[in-house]
């Protein structure tokens, strides 16, 4: 059975592993209720460019019965055959005409994929509930992909230029085989426009609900050996929260050059500059609802403000097609992103309306009660540069894939004083130092260094059965240094500037693929996932001037450990094709990380913090997804999650009490077998589609979720919610070659009323006691319109 080779892929290793067992404890529920995939055969995918067809690694050829179809460099091609892993894909024309407002409009028709929108396209993406516990800007435990350049930015958040997504693939399970650090629970690999079906003049235009307003124009061009295109779009709004405005502008574009009939090189590039103000946070379900766009400062505020960000992407790729099935893909990359904001809006100002006494009965210096009062201004730059390599060879029985991969990486970060502060409302001295505006209160560089090799053999062993293995290796080097010089004192304390540590980690998956028939199989898998340990976590107060936690120099990588099983084909109901595919799958993580005075808590007296390998997650569930042809008059598509994920080990929970000027004794939580908050047990995502004409189309969905907790010992609880969303798409082609098209969203028709983001983790209003009015919660703005039009020539 002859398959076509996909000119591009990667991977990684080999493991077994045995399930352990875990006794789930019954939750806690002091409950606060409050109100593309891929375009399916027999869908036409766009016909292929001259530059996707023609030159080196570009293109698809018939090789023998086994094909590599895995890499880390490029992603053209949309064929799961064979396939170990659950792998969703999503053509450009459907991220086009979505209109979303972000990656997350987009990745909704995904099943297993959640999502944090924190406000406009700045988005957090999780795979199977991973990381839903954490907010404060980690890593988000995927791995993402931008044309070969994995994209880390300082927020933990992933802003994505819309307009120039080509396709995007959704990996699900452990990913480090391929990726690896960060990839625990899968990995988004995005490839951007480029090719001939650029060629020519676009010109687009959009406004909608608060003041958005957005304007792109695009050129592209073959001549000869070259194909290329530029574009640049600007977007703005006032957005729905009060100091909530934000703007957003791109260039980028591509430039392909074919060497010859086997080989080509391309040139990609993207600048975006963006400002944003507020997210719009309030403190409570009382203030949410009677402040939902955070208006009043005491209603509570964001932690951080201000950001202004610049992220510049460049990237080199080389393709090279041996034939005999072999070809080599070599990308270079650079990723800078530099961001600067506001944070911390604890404290009390001191001023000539803020004497140095007593300023206990002055609520006008408690910045907390401020809208425009932070602590610090935080400048951090970051620099990702790489080289990766893969060869390729594909054979009547075995196909083999091997590649390299370095990194470096390094994040410069300075932190100064914006105002004249103490912590506490006492009168200032040795007990309430005064700290002063202009003083740099860090001053830090951190690097690591990558090498790794990794590869997959896959292996038809029968007619019907294939094994894949995939290995990687990867060596890092973390480095950190402090120009913040140390006192005596700190020395004696055993303080240091610098710190360092190496680690060697292993990454693998093993999985077979049955073909039940010729269009339908089932796959399963085992494959793992890591991320190293920060060195914040390693070393703890003793790189830092002030800090307090004990430092903890044999912390091992957090590992995940997945195990799926599924099904994919075609079906028929009641007449009418589907291309379907459910899975189960369990993911694990016996040894993540975390600190034993609390997440994001201040420890109480007695309690040494330091990060330790104690924390334990299992996520459960089942993924399905069922697409008509989107041809049809009428066609619909499917996805739902079920999903439970529970703590198995995070028996050490302190949660603070209290103010910073009135603490109250912390309360201990042991919360192994609870529910990991944010993570809700079932989603569904419904789309139908009617095509009135050939021009015409109405697409009307439907997104609902059940219920979450707020917060990790279970007390919170919102309620669930459905939301339903209606576009229209009017595309006109004349017989010049000119298309002009008109679009028409509306998001959440019936203005439901819920929360988009809602975080609880101490008690913050100071009352003694953890409750809904506690919560950090973000409102969603509730019906938004959004309209536009294009023309291209």
């Amino acid at each position: 059975m002859n398959k076509k080779i996909v000119a591009m892929s990667a991977m990684s290793l080999v493991l077994s592993v045995s399930f352990s067992e875990v006794v789930f404890a019954e939750a806690v529920t002091s409950v606060v209720p409050v109100s593309d995939a891929p375009q399916v055969a027999p869908a036409t995918p766009d016909a292929p460019s001259v530059a996707d067809t023609g030159k080196g690694g570009a293109t698809k050829k018939m090789l023998g019965e086994v094909v590599v179809t895995s890499t880390t460099i490029d992603d053209r091609f949309e064929s799961k055959r064979g396939e170990a892993s659950n792998v969703s894909n999503i053509s450009g024309r459907k991220v086009d005409e979505e209109h979303g407002k972000n990656i997350v409009d987009v990745l909704e028709s995904i099943p297993g994929v959640t999502a944090e929108v924190q406000s406009g396209d700045s988005v957090k993406i999780m795979l199977r509930g991973v990381e839903a516990q954490r907010y404060m800007g980690e890593k988000p435990g995927v791995a993402i992909v931008i044309d070969g350049v994995p994209v880390l930015e300082r927020t933990g958040r992933v802003n994505i230029d819309l307009d120039n997504i080509d396709s995007i693939k959704v990996i699900k399970g452990g990913a480090s085989y391929l990726f690896g650090e960060d990839a625990l629970s899968g990995a988004v690999i995005i490839t951007t426009k480029r090719g001939a079906k650029m060629a020519g003049y676009t010109v687009s235009t959009e406004v909608g609900s608060f003041g958005y307003k957005k304007g792109l124009a695009r050129a592209g061009f073959t001549k000869g050996d070259f194909v290329g295109h530029i574009q640049a779009s600007k977007a703005s709004a006032d957005d729905y929260y009060d100091q909530g405005a934000y703007s957003r502008q791109y260039v980028d574009g591509k430039l392909q050059y074919l060497i010859d009939d086997t080989s080509d090189v391309t040139f990609g590039f993207e600048n975006s500059k963006r400002a944003k103000d507020s997210h719009g946070s309030v403190r409570g379900v009382t203030q949410a609802l009677i402040d939902p766009r955070s208006a009043s400062a005491t209603a509570g505020k964001d932690y951080a403000r201000k950001y202004d960000i610049q992220l510049d992407k460049l990237n080199l790729a080389y393709a090279k097609d041996f034939g005999d099935a072999s070809n080599l893909l070599v990308n270079t990359y650079s990723f800078t992103d530099h961001t600067y904001g506001w944070s911390n809006p604890s404290g009390f100002l001191r001023n000539a309306s803020c004497p140095n006494t007593s300023v206990a009965a002055l609520p006008s210096c408690n910045m907390s009660n401020i809208a425009d009062a932070y602590v610090s201004g935080v400048d951090t730059k970051q620099v990702q540069r790489g080289v990766k390599a893969e060869l390729r060879k594909g054979g009547e029985k075995v196909g083999l894939m091997s590649g390299l991969d370095f990194q470096h990486f390094e994040e410069k970060s300075v932190s100064t004083n914006l105002v004249d502060y103490t912590s506490r409302n006492t009168a200032v001295g040795a007990a309430n130092p005064l700290n002063l505006a202009g003083t740099v209160t860090s001053d830090n560089l951190s690097t690591s260094n990558t090498k790794a090799l990794y590869g997959e053999f896959k292996w038809q062993f029968a007619e019907a059965l294939t094994a894949t293995f995939n290995a990687r290796y990867d060596n890092i080097l973390a480095k950190y240094s402090s120009n913040i010089p140390l006192t005596a004192t700190q020395i004696a304390q055993g303080r240091s500037t610098t710190g360092q540590k190496t680690f060697n980690v292993w990454s693998e998956r093993a999985g077979l693929n049955y073909a039940l028939a010729e269009d339908r199989e089932v796959y399963s898998n085992i494959s793992t996932g890591f991320r190293v340990p920060t060195l914040s976590q390693l070393y703890g107060g003793t790189i830092s001037p002030t800090g307090s936690v004990a430092a903890n120099p044999d912390l091992k990588p957090e590992h995940s450990i997945n195990y799926e099983i599924g099904v994919r084909g075609k079906a028929e109901l009641m007449g009418v094709p589907l291309d379907t595919d459910v899975a189960i799958f369990q993911l694990d993580r016996n040894d993540f990380i975390l600190n034993t005075g609390g997440q994001y808590q201040t420890s109480p007296t007695g309690v040494t913090e330091q990060y330790q390998n104690i924390g334990g997650v299992r996520n459960r569930g089942l993924e399905l997804g069922a697409k008509t042809d989107s041809r049809d008059t009428w066609s619909g598509d499917l996805a739902y999650t079920y999903l439970k994920a529970v703590f198995t080990r995070n028996d050490t929970y302190w949660m603070s009490m209290g103010t910073r000027s009135v603490p109250l004794p912390s309360v201990l939580y042991n919360n192994t077998g609870k529910t990991v908050p944010r993570s809700p047990a079932h989603k569904l995502n419904l789309t139908s589609r009617y095509r009135a004409t050939s021009a015409l189309s109405f697409t009307g969905e439907m997104n609902a979720q059940s219920g979450s907790y707020a917060d990790e010992v279970n007390v919170v609880w919102i309620g669930g919610r459905t939301v339903f969303n209606l576009t229209a798409n009017y595309d006109v082609k004349t017989e010049g070659g000119f298309k002009w098209a008109a679009f028409a969203r509306l998001d959440n028709v019936f203005n439901r009323y819920y929360y988009s983001t809602i975080r609880g983790s101490s008690d913050s209003n100071g009352d003694g006691v953890y409750n809904a009015e506690d919560p950090s919660i973000t409102v969603n703005p509730g019906r938004v319109w959004t309209m536009g039009v294009s023309a291209k020539f």
